[in-house]
């Protein structure tokens, strides 16, 4: 069949009868004449397996797999990429992307449907943006008949950053049945053991020299769960949340707490062999390490760590003007729907013209901790008297129970998106609503 060539930031959602979940990106290209296309990124969702406990067979999993890269999937920023997804599992799928800036979009919700399986889709997708990225098929995880591991993808900034190694490190849980056997999310999870990963490793290490300094983008590549990682005795520098650079600052004790989704860039200058310990809300306990040998002579010491180059979101935001909405997450809350089952035709959470800065009151009516992520926009978390904002940006961000907290963000990207709720439970089911701008 031929390919249909079309972007994917504009084919987030199905509308209609039947209605399923598409994947985002910037710049629609079908019929019509636009950049050059500078790289090209082959995809393919496909059965694997992965061995995840001694003494058993490895378990069946689906992925999305990047073809063309073996080292992990590295654009720079301003990169305009063609992008060829072949859907070899047996039900509907599209790569959704997280954190891809979507400025440059005009209408997300299309009515585009996913890739049928056996079928090839083109599409084009602009890097506008520097940053760390994470596709999956999270929002059609109610159609999945195995757990499936997302993919990294890195926009590299196009000045170069002052360290000497840059490692994606994703970390992924698991519900492990007595079999073997790996258990999708949004089923019970009774019956089955808890495991996490780091890089498809159960016991993952690290290896670099002494007065390495290092660049770790951590990743929570889990489904439900809120996970705190920490590289023990090392001082951890945080440069980016969320694929959004940050003001540096020091990691609380040297650990990072990361919502189902959420990214965070480290930097740390290797001293001594340590721990990697990843704490799941009930136990710290060692996932990998750092192995340290040698020591890396320099000519010239490295110049002190600086602020990563700026991306393109607005230096400050008009509270005062801003437009206030309270949305309640999560069922039985009106408007929250399964992915499949998302409509144009309901009622949005909210509207808002271009240009407008919107502010969000997220209440957690739930008796779990929920997790929301705002597709099309990055948001400021506010402070609690709502006189200003903590200095970075964010995607996702985890509520505890009864809670309620406010994010800001400015409406630049034209269009209907998704917004995205889901309690801290391996059970719990995805659910989302849209809203307008324009």
């Amino acid at each position: 069949m031929k390919p249909r060539i079309f972007d994917p930031t504009r084919r987030q959602v199905l509308a209609g009868l039947g209605a399923s979940l598409g994947a985002s990106a910037a710049g629609l290209t079908s019929g019509s004449a636009g950049p050059l296309v500078t790289t090209r990124l082959p995809l393919q969702a496909r059965v694997a397996t992965l061995a995840l406990k001694p003494g058993q067979p490895p378990a069946a999993i689906w992925e999305l797999a990047a073809l063309s890269h073996t080292s992990g999937v590295r654009f720079r920023r301003g990169d305009r990429c063609e992008v060829v997804f072949r859907n070899d599992l047996p039900v509907p799928l599209a790569p959704v992307w997280y954190g891809l800036n979507a400025a440059a979009a005009a209408d997300p919700l299309r009515g585009r449907a996913p890739t049928a399986p056996g079928e090839t889709e083109t599409s084009i997708i602009s890097m506008a943006n520097a940053g760390t990225l994470l596709a999956d098929f999270r929002l059609f995880e109610d159609g999945l008949k195995q757990p499936s591991r997302p993919l990294p993808i890195i926009v590299d900034e196009t000045t170069p950053v002052a360290v000497d190694r840059d490692e994606v490190l994703l970390i992924e849980e698991w519900r492990l049945r007595q079999d073997g056997a790996a258990l999708p999310p949004g089923h019970d999870a009774r019956d089955t053991t808890p495991l996490h990963t780091i890089n498809g490793q159960t016991s993952f290490e690290l290896s670099a020299r002494a007065g390495e300094r290092l660049r770790l983008r951590f990743i929570n590549g889990s489904e439900r769960s809120v996970l705190a990682i920490k590289l023990e005795n090392h001082d951890v520098r945080v440069v980016a949340l969320d694929g959004q650079p940050a003001e540096p600052f020091p990691a609380r004790n040297g650990a990072l707490v990361l919502a189902p989704g959420a990214r965070a860039d480290a930097v740390v200058d290797a001293a001594a062999s340590a721990a990697f310990l990843l704490h799941d809300g009930k136990e710290a306990r060692q996932i990998g390490s750092l192995a340290v040998s040698g020591r890396l002579e320099r000519r010239a010491p490295l110049p002190p760590l600086q602020r990563l180059p700026p991306n393109d979101l607005p230096a400050s935001l008009d509270l005062r003007g801003a437009l206030r909405f309270d949305v309640a997450l999560g069922s039985p809350e009106p408007g929250w729907t399964r992915p499949a089952g998302i409509s144009v035709t309901s009622a949005p959470a909210f509207r808002a013209k271009p240009g407008r800065t919107v502010v969000l009151a997220l209440k957690n009516p739930g008796p779990a901790t929920s997790v929301f992520h705002l597709h099309g926009h990055h948001f400021r978390l506010l402070d609690r008297l709502d006189d200003g904002w903590k200095p970075y940006w964010l995607d996702t961000l985890a509520i505890e129970p009864g809670q309620t907290q406010r994010i800001a963000f400015a409406a630049t990207s034209p269009g209907r998106w998704l917004i995205e709720s889901v309690a801290a439970d391996w059970a719990a089911p995805r659910l989302v609503r849209w809203y307008a701008v324009g």
